[in-house]
Formats: C-alpha cells, structure tokens, sequence
C-alpha cells in the first residue's frame, strides 16, 4: 500500500495555479516532516519545499520562492502545495515524502525522505 498519495496535477497555461495535495494513508503524519520534489524528463528529481512537524518550520528551493506555498493540515493527515505564477520550467513529475516521525533531518535532501507518494503530472505551457 502507497502510504502517500497525490493529487491536483493537470495542464495549465503560464501564470496559472494549481493546488497540489498529498494525503496519507494507512499511518499518520503529523510528527514528520513533509516535502516535495519534482523531476523533469532527463534531469534528477529535485527539492521543491518542505515543512516540519515542529513550529511550522518552512523551506524552499529558490525558483519557487514567493510563488509556492506550502501548508499542512494534521487532522486530514493531509499536505499541499500552492503553486502560483507557474512558469514553463516547473513542469514536471510531483511527489510528495514524508519524513520519518520525530527527524529533524536536513528537510532539502532526497535522503531524508522515507516515504514517497507515486506522483502527479504537472505540466505548464507557454
């Protein structure tokens, strides 16, 4: 069973939003910390934001800073991600991760991440 599954992808035109979410399943979330990445046709998957399950600490890679936001709701075991003033370049693969409970691992690195979702297309036109 996929523990994480996301949701939201689809077309849109450039300077457009989209909502991403990423509900979790079968186990709880709410003591990890949540990210996502993404991965273009021939590059290597990337990290795009993420955030703690402590003090609502936040990160994000500089491309997207001020567009994206990402926010968590605990009781729906549930984490999104607000993407707006999309751009050509964010087109990709999305998946969301999942942290195991209690880490404070570096929240920008792959290997931090234990649980993965299986992903949602994103794709931006100009």
């Amino acid at each position: 069973q996929v523990p994480l599954v996301e949701s939201g992808g689809g077309l849109v035109q450039a300077g457009g939003s989209l909502r991403l979410s990423c509900a979790a399943s079968g186990r709880t979330f709410s003591s990890s910390a949540l990210g996502w990445f993404r991965q273009a046709p021939g590059k290597e998957r990337e990290f795009v934001a993420a955030i703690r399950w402590i003090g609502g600490i936040t990160s994000y890679t500089e491309s997207v800073k001020g567009r994206f936001t990402i926010s968590r709701d605990n009781a729906k075991n549930t984490v999104y991600l607000q993407m707006n003033s999309l751009k050509p370049d964010d087109t990709a693969v999305y998946y969301c991760a999942a942290q195991a409970p209690f880490m404070l691992r570096d929240l920008a690195g792959i290997r931090s991440y234990e649980y993965w979702g299986q992903g949602t297309q994103v794709t931006v036109s100009s």
